[in-house]
Protein backbone atom coordinates (compact mmCIF):
# COMPACT_ATOMS: atom_id res chain seq x y z
CA UNK A 1 0.00 0.00 0.00
CA UNK A 2 1.58 3.21 -0.73
CA UNK A 3 0.01 5.52 1.81
CA UNK A 4 -0.45 3.31 5.64
CA UNK A 5 -4.12 3.51 7.70
CA UNK A 6 -2.62 6.35 10.15
CA UNK A 7 -2.46 9.55 8.00
CA UNK A 8 -5.65 8.86 6.00
CA UNK A 9 -7.62 8.30 9.80
CA UNK A 10 -5.52 11.28 11.66
CA UNK A 11 -7.81 14.93 10.19
CA UNK A 12 -7.36 17.74 11.77
CA UNK A 13 -10.68 17.96 12.75
CA UNK A 14 -10.28 14.92 14.68
CA UNK A 15 -7.11 15.84 15.91
CA UNK A 16 -9.23 19.42 17.16
CA UNK A 17 -12.10 16.68 18.52
CA UNK A 18 -9.71 15.17 20.69
CA UNK A 19 -7.56 18.02 21.82
CA UNK A 20 -10.51 19.28 22.81
CA UNK A 21 -12.49 16.70 24.57
CA UNK A 22 -8.95 15.71 26.26
CA UNK A 23 -9.27 19.44 27.85
CA UNK A 24 -12.50 19.29 28.70
CA UNK A 25 -12.08 16.22 30.95
CA UNK A 26 -8.87 18.03 32.32
CA UNK A 27 -11.23 20.97 33.53
CA UNK A 28 -13.45 18.09 35.38
CA UNK A 29 -10.28 16.04 36.78
CA UNK A 30 -9.01 19.22 38.10
CA UNK A 31 -12.10 19.93 39.94
CA UNK A 32 -12.35 16.75 41.58
CA UNK A 33 -9.03 17.32 42.27
CA UNK A 34 -9.48 20.25 44.21
CA UNK A 35 -12.99 18.96 46.04
CA UNK A 36 -10.95 16.24 47.48
CA UNK A 37 -8.03 18.08 48.60
CA UNK A 38 -5.81 16.53 46.75
CA UNK A 39 -4.18 19.51 45.26
CA UNK A 40 -2.53 19.82 48.93
CA UNK A 41 -0.98 16.52 48.15
CA UNK A 42 2.31 15.26 47.13
CA UNK A 43 4.04 17.20 50.43
CA UNK A 44 2.94 20.32 48.15
CA UNK A 45 5.72 19.90 45.84
CA UNK A 46 5.69 20.60 41.72
CA UNK A 47 6.73 18.91 39.60
CA UNK A 48 8.18 15.93 42.12
CA UNK A 49 5.58 14.39 44.08
CA UNK A 50 5.97 13.24 47.51
CA UNK A 51 9.71 13.71 46.72
CA UNK A 52 9.09 10.86 43.65
CA UNK A 53 8.60 11.14 39.87
CA UNK A 54 5.97 8.35 40.34
CA UNK A 55 3.61 7.84 43.39
CA UNK A 56 2.15 4.63 44.41
CA UNK A 57 -0.47 3.87 41.49
CA UNK A 58 -3.51 3.46 43.93
CA UNK A 59 -6.39 5.79 44.67
CA UNK A 60 -5.22 8.30 47.06
CA UNK A 61 -4.51 11.98 47.38
CA UNK A 62 -1.07 11.84 45.91
CA UNK A 63 -2.31 9.62 42.83
CA UNK A 64 -5.18 12.06 41.75
CA UNK A 65 -2.75 15.16 41.73
CA UNK A 66 -0.49 13.26 40.14
CA UNK A 67 -2.78 11.59 37.38
CA UNK A 68 -3.83 14.89 37.07
CA UNK A 69 -0.35 16.76 36.03
CA UNK A 70 0.00 13.65 33.65
CA UNK A 71 -3.35 14.29 31.98
CA UNK A 72 -2.80 17.94 31.90
CA UNK A 73 0.75 17.49 30.56
CA UNK A 74 -0.25 15.27 27.83
CA UNK A 75 -3.21 18.11 26.62
CA UNK A 76 -0.71 20.28 27.05
CA UNK A 77 1.59 18.44 24.17
CA UNK A 78 -1.76 17.90 22.12
CA UNK A 79 -2.75 21.77 22.15
CA UNK A 80 1.06 22.52 21.07
CA UNK A 81 0.32 20.08 18.35
CA UNK A 82 -2.83 21.37 17.20
CA UNK A 83 -1.68 24.79 16.64
CA UNK A 84 1.43 24.19 14.76
CA UNK A 85 -0.84 21.87 12.27
CA UNK A 86 -3.54 25.21 11.85
CA UNK A 87 0.16 27.45 10.50
CA UNK A 88 1.61 24.47 8.45
CA UNK A 89 -1.78 23.09 6.96
CA UNK A 90 -4.46 25.71 4.92
CA UNK A 91 -6.22 26.95 8.03
CA UNK A 92 -8.66 29.88 8.25
CA UNK A 93 -6.93 33.17 9.99
CA UNK A 94 -9.49 32.90 13.16
CA UNK A 95 -8.77 28.84 13.89
CA UNK A 96 -5.29 29.83 13.63
CA UNK A 97 -5.68 32.86 15.70
CA UNK A 98 -7.40 31.00 18.36
CA UNK A 99 -5.36 28.17 18.42
CA UNK A 100 -2.00 30.54 19.09
CA UNK A 101 -4.07 32.40 21.69
CA UNK A 102 -4.70 28.54 23.76
CA UNK A 103 -0.69 27.70 23.24
CA UNK A 104 -0.12 31.33 24.91
CA UNK A 105 -1.87 31.28 27.75
CA UNK A 106 -1.07 27.71 28.36
CA UNK A 107 2.15 28.91 30.54
CA UNK A 108 0.40 31.38 32.30
CA UNK A 109 -1.95 27.66 33.25
CA UNK A 110 0.39 25.72 34.14
CA UNK A 111 2.19 28.52 36.53
CA UNK A 112 -1.35 29.18 38.05
CA UNK A 113 -1.78 24.88 38.27
CA UNK A 114 1.98 25.05 40.13
CA UNK A 115 1.16 28.44 42.73
CA UNK A 116 -2.01 26.66 43.38
CA UNK A 117 -0.72 23.33 44.90
CA UNK A 118 2.27 24.79 46.48
CA UNK A 119 1.60 26.61 49.82
CA UNK A 120 4.72 25.85 51.91
CA UNK A 121 6.40 24.76 49.15
CA UNK A 122 7.45 26.63 46.24
CA UNK A 123 5.21 29.74 46.74
CA UNK A 124 3.89 30.15 50.18
CA UNK A 125 0.32 30.62 50.32
CA UNK A 126 -0.59 29.37 46.73
CA UNK A 127 -3.66 27.16 47.67
CA UNK A 128 -5.99 30.67 47.51
CA UNK A 129 -9.33 31.71 46.26
CA UNK A 130 -7.68 34.22 44.19
CA UNK A 131 -5.29 31.40 42.33
CA UNK A 132 -8.09 28.80 42.19
CA UNK A 133 -10.33 31.91 40.33
CA UNK A 134 -7.97 32.38 37.73
CA UNK A 135 -7.23 28.57 37.28
CA UNK A 136 -10.45 27.79 36.40
CA UNK A 137 -10.89 31.11 34.04
CA UNK A 138 -7.76 30.58 32.36
CA UNK A 139 -9.27 26.84 31.77
CA UNK A 140 -12.36 27.75 30.99
CA UNK A 141 -10.94 30.31 28.40
CA UNK A 142 -8.85 27.60 26.64
CA UNK A 143 -11.53 25.39 25.82
CA UNK A 144 -13.30 28.13 24.34
CA UNK A 145 -10.72 28.83 21.96
CA UNK A 146 -10.05 24.63 21.35
CA UNK A 147 -13.40 24.82 20.64
CA UNK A 148 -13.40 27.75 18.49
CA UNK A 149 -10.59 25.74 16.55
CA UNK A 150 -12.67 22.85 16.42
CA UNK A 151 -16.17 24.43 14.77
CA UNK A 152 -14.21 26.50 12.67
CA UNK A 153 -12.19 23.76 11.32
CA UNK A 154 -15.51 22.58 8.49
CA UNK A 155 -15.30 26.20 6.56
CA UNK A 156 -14.54 24.55 3.43
CA UNK A 157 -17.68 21.91 3.56
CA UNK A 158 -20.21 24.71 2.23
CA UNK A 159 -23.21 26.00 4.13
CA UNK A 160 -24.06 24.35 7.95
CA UNK A 161 -27.41 21.88 7.41
CA UNK A 162 -30.13 22.80 10.46
CA UNK A 163 -29.67 18.92 11.53
CA UNK A 164 -26.10 19.67 12.64
CA UNK A 165 -27.71 22.78 14.24
CA UNK A 166 -30.27 21.10 15.90
CA UNK A 167 -27.84 18.09 17.07
CA UNK A 168 -25.56 21.30 18.61
CA UNK A 169 -28.65 22.50 20.48
CA UNK A 170 -29.86 19.27 21.67
CA UNK A 171 -25.75 19.13 23.07
CA UNK A 172 -26.37 21.97 24.58
CA UNK A 173 -29.17 21.29 26.37
CA UNK A 174 -28.68 18.08 27.05
CA UNK A 175 -24.97 18.82 28.76
CA UNK A 176 -26.97 21.52 30.50
CA UNK A 177 -30.03 19.19 32.05
CA UNK A 178 -27.84 16.61 33.17
CA UNK A 179 -25.22 19.07 34.41
CA UNK A 180 -28.14 20.34 36.37
CA UNK A 181 -28.77 17.37 38.49
CA UNK A 182 -25.38 17.43 40.25
CA UNK A 183 -25.22 21.43 40.25
CA UNK A 184 -25.10 23.71 43.70
CA UNK A 185 -27.74 25.24 42.36
CA UNK A 186 -30.31 22.21 41.86
CA UNK A 187 -30.24 20.05 45.84
CA UNK A 188 -31.17 17.44 44.07
CA UNK A 189 -27.78 14.92 44.88
CA UNK A 190 -24.85 16.05 47.47
CA UNK A 191 -22.33 18.35 45.84
CA UNK A 192 -19.41 15.70 46.47
CA UNK A 193 -16.18 15.96 44.83
CA UNK A 194 -17.61 13.57 42.16
CA UNK A 195 -21.04 15.21 41.67
CA UNK A 196 -18.90 18.54 41.05
CA UNK A 197 -16.59 16.59 38.58
CA UNK A 198 -19.57 15.19 36.97
CA UNK A 199 -21.48 18.40 36.85
CA UNK A 200 -18.34 20.34 34.85
CA UNK A 201 -18.16 17.59 32.71
CA UNK A 202 -21.90 17.46 31.26
CA UNK A 203 -22.21 21.38 31.14
CA UNK A 204 -18.68 22.09 29.29
CA UNK A 205 -20.58 19.35 26.85
CA UNK A 206 -23.67 21.77 26.92
CA UNK A 207 -21.30 24.72 26.58
CA UNK A 208 -19.23 23.63 23.81
CA UNK A 209 -22.88 22.48 22.03
CA UNK A 210 -23.75 26.42 22.28
CA UNK A 211 -20.48 27.90 21.26
CA UNK A 212 -20.84 25.31 18.15
CA UNK A 213 -24.15 27.04 17.40
CA UNK A 214 -22.73 30.37 17.76
CA UNK A 215 -20.06 29.79 15.36
CA UNK A 216 -21.52 27.94 12.98
CA UNK A 217 -25.01 29.26 12.52
CA UNK A 218 -24.18 32.00 10.39
CA UNK A 219 -22.99 29.61 7.16
CA UNK A 220 -26.72 27.90 8.01
CA UNK A 221 -28.67 27.18 5.28
CA UNK A 222 -31.87 28.28 6.90
CA UNK A 223 -33.81 32.29 6.51
CA UNK A 224 -31.35 35.54 7.74
CA UNK A 225 -33.87 36.29 10.16
CA UNK A 226 -34.55 32.99 12.01
CA UNK A 227 -30.53 32.46 11.94
CA UNK A 228 -29.83 36.11 13.67
CA UNK A 229 -32.51 35.04 16.21
CA UNK A 230 -31.21 31.65 17.29
CA UNK A 231 -27.63 33.24 17.65
CA UNK A 232 -28.53 35.82 20.07
CA UNK A 233 -30.30 33.22 22.35
CA UNK A 234 -27.96 30.77 21.86
CA UNK A 235 -25.22 33.47 22.50
CA UNK A 236 -27.24 34.65 25.78
CA UNK A 237 -27.19 31.09 27.06
CA UNK A 238 -23.65 30.53 26.37
CA UNK A 239 -22.79 33.52 28.78
CA UNK A 240 -25.30 32.86 31.60
CA UNK A 241 -23.60 29.47 31.14
CA UNK A 242 -20.42 30.52 31.38
CA UNK A 243 -21.13 32.59 34.92
CA UNK A 244 -22.78 29.14 35.98
CA UNK A 245 -19.50 27.44 35.43
CA UNK A 246 -17.72 30.05 37.52
CA UNK A 247 -20.50 29.54 40.42
CA UNK A 248 -19.70 25.63 40.50
CA UNK A 249 -16.51 26.68 42.11
CA UNK A 250 -16.35 27.99 45.65
CA UNK A 251 -15.08 31.07 44.24
CA UNK A 252 -17.69 33.56 46.30
CA UNK A 253 -19.64 32.85 49.52
CA UNK A 254 -22.66 31.00 48.12
CA UNK A 255 -25.50 30.61 50.23
CA UNK A 256 -28.46 33.14 49.63
CA UNK A 257 -28.19 35.74 47.12
CA UNK A 258 -25.58 33.81 45.05
CA UNK A 259 -27.60 30.74 44.60
CA UNK A 260 -30.49 32.75 43.67
CA UNK A 261 -28.41 33.88 41.02
CA UNK A 262 -27.08 30.85 40.18
CA UNK A 263 -30.61 29.43 39.63
CA UNK A 264 -31.83 32.11 37.52
CA UNK A 265 -28.74 31.66 35.14
CA UNK A 266 -29.34 28.20 34.67
CA UNK A 267 -33.42 28.49 33.96
CA UNK A 268 -32.27 31.59 31.83
CA UNK A 269 -29.81 29.34 29.80
CA UNK A 270 -32.27 26.12 29.39
CA UNK A 271 -35.31 28.77 28.46
CA UNK A 272 -32.68 30.67 25.78
CA UNK A 273 -31.62 27.40 24.52
CA UNK A 274 -34.71 25.46 23.99
CA UNK A 275 -36.39 28.77 22.28
CA UNK A 276 -33.17 28.65 19.84
CA UNK A 277 -33.81 25.14 19.43
CA UNK A 278 -37.80 26.25 18.43
CA UNK A 279 -36.77 28.79 16.20
CA UNK A 280 -34.25 26.49 14.09
CA UNK A 281 -37.16 24.08 13.71
CA UNK A 282 -39.60 26.57 12.58
CA UNK A 283 -37.28 27.80 10.34
CA UNK A 284 -36.12 24.34 9.23
CA UNK A 285 -39.98 23.63 8.24
CA UNK A 286 -39.88 26.85 6.30
CA UNK A 287 -36.79 26.39 4.99
CA UNK A 288 -38.18 22.26 3.49
CA UNK A 289 -41.69 24.34 2.61
CA UNK A 290 -40.01 26.74 0.17
CA UNK A 291 -38.02 24.59 -1.54
CA UNK A 292 -40.85 22.18 -2.37
CA UNK A 293 -43.04 24.85 -3.92
CA UNK A 294 -39.69 25.59 -5.93
CA UNK A 295 -39.88 22.13 -7.25
CA UNK A 296 -43.41 22.09 -7.89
Amino acid sequence: MSHSWWPSRLTFRRYAAVTTAMTTVLVALGVYTSGTGSGLACQAQWPLCSDQLIPTLTLNPDFIEWFHRVWAMVTGFLILGLAAWTWLGDRSRRTRIAATLAVAILPVQILVGAITVTIGGLVPGGYTLSTHAAHLVVALAIVTLLGVVLFESGDGDGPTSPRTLRFAIGAGLGGVLLGAVFSRAVPLVTYSPGAQAVFYLCTLVGFLGLLAVVLRVPNAGIPDDARGRVRVLSAIALVALFVTLLLGRDLVIYPGFWETVNRVLLAATVLATATAGWELSGSDTGTLGAAASRRE
